[in-house]
């Protein structure tokens, strides 16, 4: 794995900018595949091994998927709507798995490893990249179940919606009054469509 100060440049380059977000995710991105047993996640050897479960959508997910090499296109970055600055790290293989989240202690003690700096921003950005890890997260090894229908590669499953004909696929599809059904169709929909007036 290319060294810290490497992944958070071009985790800031692809990013679009440089905050205490990309230190904290690249910094867990690192120790995860540390954790799980994998030196260069992105690599055409390791990308096929790894899945990686994020729980906000925020900075850190950027360079969390930097660094190890996940895209949700790739079927490897999952994501989990918890607000919760996480992320679970899997090795497909060896079915070992890390949850580790940042602590909220840690943004208390910033001012302790940076006190020179009086800027908050600037501040937290210098702290998390020297605070030891263990002031920085909680690690926790955990079990993973994941279904076949979530496992990267090719689709296998698909169903057709039995209201408006939509193909889904990945076992995405829901059962609601004696047929299958597509999300938008059995909850609704998060738009509306547009009316010309």
């Amino acid at each position: 794995m290319q060294d810290f100060e490497t992944l958070l440049k071009g985790s800031a380059e692809a990013h679009g900018h440089l905050c205490p977000g990309q230190v904290v995710g690249v910094r867990m991105a690192m120790l995860g595949c540390e954790l799980i047993g994998l030196d260069d996640p992105s690599s055409p050897s390791q990308i096929k091994k790894i899945i990686v479960y994020v729980e906000i959508d925020r900075c850190a997910t950027d360079a969390i998927s930097h660094v190890t090499g996940v895209k949700l296109g790739r079927r490897s970055l999952k994501f989990v709507d918890n607000g919760i600055m996480a992320a679970t790290f899997v090795n497909l293989e060896t079915s070992r798995a890390f949850r580790i989240h940042s602590t909220e202690e840690s943004r208390d003690l910033a001012a302790e490893y940076a006190p020179h700096i009086k800027d908050k921003h600037l501040q937290h950005l210098e702290a998390y990249k020297i605070m030891p890890l263990e002031a920085l997260f909680v690690v926790e090894e955990v079990k993973v179940d994941i279904p076949i229908s979530d496992l990267p590669g090719p689709t296998q499953f698909k169903a057709v919606c039995g209201k408006c004909k939509t193909v889904v696929r990945d076992k995405k599809e829901i059962y609601k009054t004696g047929q299958i059904l597509c999300r938008p169709c059995a909850f609704g929909t998060y738009y509306e469509p547009y009316v010309k007036g």
